[in-house]
């Protein structure tokens, strides 16, 4: 397929959704656990508001005919946007629906207990944030609120190694009674938000690069990525995000990552054992932090999996909020993870390699 082409289908794939499980706008997602034999619709923002970032990321590189898709992509998206707005009102994001709660919706247990509804998060907000026009009050708020959510604020964060324990970095979750739960990830969305409304990082977002910087240069992001980033927890994942917002912005703490970023990537590459989705991404990242790498690499991937059902951009994981050592040491096996999957924005991921990769020339 074409960039073009691909666009189309991620326009088609909004306008045709099975309306008895997404509303209008919202890209079909579903999650799944293989262990349980368990797959099921997910009606949330997180796939549709990162499938438009990603899109709009590209936009100015695309024909005429795509930038127009993209354009109304966004629109209908952000219609959408209000279902899942804080039900209080205010201006952070839900995963799920809201007013009234629809966590876990279309299942049969978890949506009945109140113990797995989520709070209000910073991966939704970003993006949401950074697919629509935020006032600037509005973003100053932000600001005033990752403040009061962030690490030592109010609590101090148990899971994670133990000398980010006083980092006053940004938390995952906005909730009152919330655990804080640092993820590389999640944060670099936000700081890539913040940074896009020109917002000077004070000591929270200074904490939250330095948490970043420190477990890439430790290799605790290789060896150890699900307590690097508990929704995401997976290596060429961390890589990606940490990347793009490296080359979007010029923070002098991550610059001296750039170099072993750079080689760490080279060498997850190399591996055999890839998953070909894992090689668009990893090359995508490679072409942004040094084209010239990223042009010596050979061969280039042939079997672009243009619908994989295998690859999960998001996990959640049930047993990350306990912090008695023996359930926080099984958090981290799958059987413990529901995994998210998106054909929208699988198809953004590999638009966006073709674009940055030059691979239709």
């Amino acid at each position: 397929m074409t960039t073009d082409e691909i666009i189309q289908k991620i326009a088609s794939l909004q306008d045709s959704v099975n309306q008895k499980y997404f509303p209008e706008g919202i890209f079909e997602a579903y999650r799944s656990n293989d262990f349980w034999h368990y797959r099921r619709p997910d009606t949330n923002v997180f796939f549709t508001a990162i499938t438009v970032f990603t899109l709009n990321n590209i936009k100015e590189k695309l024909s005429p005919e795509s930038q127009l898709l993209v354009e109304e992509i966004t629109t209908k998206a952000q219609k959408a946007y209000p279902l899942f707005r804080n039900r209080d009102d205010l201006n952070t994001y839900n995963f799920f629906q809201t007013n009234p709660s629809q966590h876990f919706p279309h299942g049969n247990i978890l949506n009945r207990f109140n113990y797995f509804k989520i709070p209000d998060d910073i991966d939704d907000t970003a993006m949401i944030y950074l697919t629509t026009s935020q006032p600037q009050k509005d973003v100053n708020w932000l600001k005033e609120k990752l403040i009061q959510h962030s690490n030592l604020s109010k609590k101090q964060i148990q899971n994670t190694f133990p000398e980010y324990r006083n980092l006053k970095a940004y938390s995952t979750w906005f909730g009152k009674n919330m655990y804080i739960e640092f993820d590389v990830c999640a944060i670099s969305n936000m700081l890539y938000c913040l940074l896009s409304y020109d917002v000077e990082l004070d000591e929270h977002g200074q904490d939250s690069v330095k948490y970043i910087q420190q477990t890439i240069l430790s290799n605790q992001y290789l060896e150890q990525p699900f307590r690097v980033a508990h929704q995401y927890a997976r290596t060429p994942l961390i890589m990606y995000h940490v990347a793009r917002l490296m080359v979007k912005f010029t923070i002098p703490a991550l610059e001296i990552c750039r170099e072993q970023l750079t080689n760490d990537i080279l060498y997850f590459l190399q591996k055999d054992t890839l998953h070909p989705m894992d090689k668009i991404i990893l090359e995508t990242s490679l072409w942004r932090l040094d084209p010239k790498k990223g042009r010596d690499l050979k061969p280039r991937p042939t079997n672009v999996p243009l619908n994989d059902t295998n690859f999960s951009f998001f996990i959640a994981g049930f047993l990350t909020a306990y912090e008695n050592p023996l359930l926080y040491r099984l958090a981290s096996s799958p059987l413990f993870h529901i995994q998210w999957t998106c054909e929208a924005h699988q198809l953004a991921l590999i638009a966006e390699w073709m674009v940055i990769t030059n691979a239709e020339s």
